[in-house]
């Protein structure tokens, strides 16, 4: 019957959400949660991306590095998104250049490039097995869209230098997609795709070689900062020097100083069963991942069992819809009908958080105490980046966290209690026109 589950997928890590990634996870060790005071030099505040890249620079920097996680390493959106690893920001780099000036929008281009470049070096340098493929096609939705990506190919080779995207005609998008939906693309082999719990999980496992001591179920309810900072658990305390806060989407009322920055979303994703070799090539011929140019885009991929991995849909409420197959199943089928009758092996959600600019959200709230956050949809190159960053700010090397640190990001309207009726209203308007005009 199409669209029913098969019964036998059930997450093979325990404690995450069952998502095909969870059912395809590498072996990864349970660790207990804080009991205790103890000491550290850096304290991380999540096992996300962010956290876990901040964690593995430090340790390798020589600092001790402790990591509070209050489920399960990647339990988040590090480890169920769509596993795109772009180059460049969430916005283009033409309105980088309008916001901030070209020199600005040409430094976040580099480190847009050395962020793909970063994800590509810890997987090769640390062996991690995650499904690790080449190239990413951005398509457009609209005839309407078309002018734009052209032009955008155009500015990125002739004044960035990047030769590694094209355009592509509508012609040749439907022979590399098997859709007729859309109607030009760029087509970029710079960029990556992966399995991104497999990342996450390699990335805590090389920090933990690195003498990363690490601590899940260990929410944190407090901390003060200071010297030393004082982080404290239900049922420990660390006492640090160093506090990074890295918990993005999961924040909740941790930092209000933060939380009115950044809105929380939800976004849902499915995966279908093996598919025939035939078939999965007549989806995507070059086994890119896909994008799209709506403004609560579609995105997909193949696995390296040969599923279909479709994100679509997002909602803005503290609930996922009760059945995420079916609520994902409807965007898949509007680029792929073919796959009526094709089996839904899995449905899930996570939560990522957005920035009214869509630009990531860098900075210190005290001298002591930094975080990143906000990455809108470009998680997992901006935040293994940011981690990075972090380190070195950490070490005393602040010039490029501060050129992130210094991008305005504004707060949004009512803060963390009146912010979602806005954001409500103002994702309806682009929902509507996505689906108006050509």
């Amino acid at each position: 019957m199409s669209g029913t589950v098969n019964a036998g997928t059930v997450s093979k890590l325990v404690g995450h959400t069952d998502s095909y990634y969870a059912s395809s996870a590498n072996p990864a060790p349970a660790y207990p949660a804080l009991e205790d005071t103890v000491e550290a030099d850096v304290c991380v505040i999540g096992a996300g991306y962010t956290g876990l890249s901040s964690a593995l620079h430090l340790a390798e920097r020589g600092y001790r590095v402790l990591v509070l996680e209050a489920e399960r390493i990647a339990w988040g959106a590090s480890g169920r998104n769509g596993g795109h690893v772009g180059v460049g920001q969430r916005r283009g780099q033409g309105d980088l250049e309008k916001m901030l000036g070209l020199d600005t929008a040409k430094k976040l281009w580099d480190m847009s490039v050395e962020a793909v470049q970063l994800v590509e070096a810890l997987i090769d340098k640390h062996k991690i097995q995650c499904d690790l493929k080449r190239g990413i096609m951005h398509l457009a939705a609209k005839r309407s869209h078309n002018e734009h990506l052209r032009e955008e190919v155009a500015l990125l080779r002739e004044r960035y230098g990047y030769g590694q995207i094209r355009y592509a005609d509508e012609s040749e998008v439907r022979a590399l997609v098997g859709s007729e939906r859309y109607f030009g693309a760029q087509i970029d082999s710079g960029s990556l795709h992966l399995h991104p719990l497999n990342f996450a999980l390699g990335l805590a496992n090389a920090a933990a070689a690195a003498g990363v001591q690490f601590y899940e179920h260990s929410r944190v309810t407090k901390y003060s900062g200071g010297s030393p900072c004082v982080v404290e658990t239900a049922k420990g305390r660390v006492r640090t020097g160093n506090i990074v806060l890295a918990c993005n989407g999961y924040l909740g009322n941790l930092e209000p100083r933060m939380a009115g920055k950044i809105m929380p979303i939800n976004n849902f994703v499915l995966a279908t069963e093996p598919l025939p070799e035939s078939l999965a090539r007549e989806l995507i011929a070059n086994d890119y991942a896909l994008q799209d140019t709506l403004f609560v885009i579609d995105y997909w991929k193949l696995s390296g069992d040969n599923r279909l991995i479709f994100g679509g849909g997002e909602n803005y409420t503290s609930r996922f819809p009760q059945d995420i197959r079916g609520f994902v199943r409807k965007y898949m089928l509007r680029v792929y009908p073919q796959l009526a009758d094709t089996r839904i092996d899995f449905g899930w959600g996570g939560t990522l958080a957005i920035t009214l600019n869509r630009m990531p959200h860098l900075g210190r709230l005290e001298p002591n105490v930094y975080y990143a956050q906000g990455y809108s949809g470009h998680g997992v190159p901006t935040a293994t980046f940011a981690g990075k960053l972090i380190a070195e700010a950490i070490s005393g090397t602040e010039e490029r966290f501060d050129i992130l640190a210094q991008i305005p990001t504004r707060t949004f309207p009512g803060g963390t209690l009146l912010r979602w009726p806005g954001l409500v209203a103002g994702m309806l308007y682009y929902s509507l026109k996505d689906k108006l005009g050509s």
